[in-house]
């Protein structure tokens, strides 16, 4: 089972982007598509604040007549921010973000960010996972097993 501390480190871009909750919600999305993202973290100094992300525009701004402009970040951003560990598995992330229907997990260390999971990130350790136990299963069924 991986960890989200390899999932991390077989990662080719590991940046965590962030704006500040006063920033207009258009500066977070010129951000996100400058960065080809679909989340920031909201930070006031260091401390995570928020999370803005491509369904709180969606939820937030678009469908409530809201203009991006004009909005501020800290009006529309998600506040209850779920972290995961360095040590907890692929598996517990996808079930977490499965049960509570998110798509990017902060990875916070002993206080301290660290990097960021999404869904995309669990989804091709779990595809490589799958590949690699195929590949075993076919190589014994194929006589490399004795």
């Amino acid at each position: 089972m991986t960890t989200v501390a390899e999932i991390l480190k077989s990662k080719t871009f590991s940046m965590v982007f962030a704006i500040a909750p006063t920033a207009t919600v258009y500066e977070a999305l010129r951000l996100m598509a400058e960065q080809g993202i679909g989340s920031l973290l909201v930070k006031d100094g260091e401390t995570i604040v928020g999370i803005f992300t491509e369904r709180d525009y969606a939820r937030k701004i678009a469908l409530m007549g809201r203009t991006s402009a004009q909005t501020r970040v800290s009006d529309v951003m998600t506040t209850s921010v779920l972290f995961v560990q360095p040590s907890q598995t692929s598996e517990e992330c996808m079930q977490l973000m499965t049960s509570k229907r998110l798509r990017h997990l902060p990875v916070v260390d002993n206080g301290q960010l660290v990097g960021l999971v999404s869904i995309g990130d669990l989804v091709k350790d779990i595809i490589s996972e799958q590949k690699f136990i195929i590949e075993q299963l076919e190589h014994y069924i194929n006589g490399g097993g004795r």
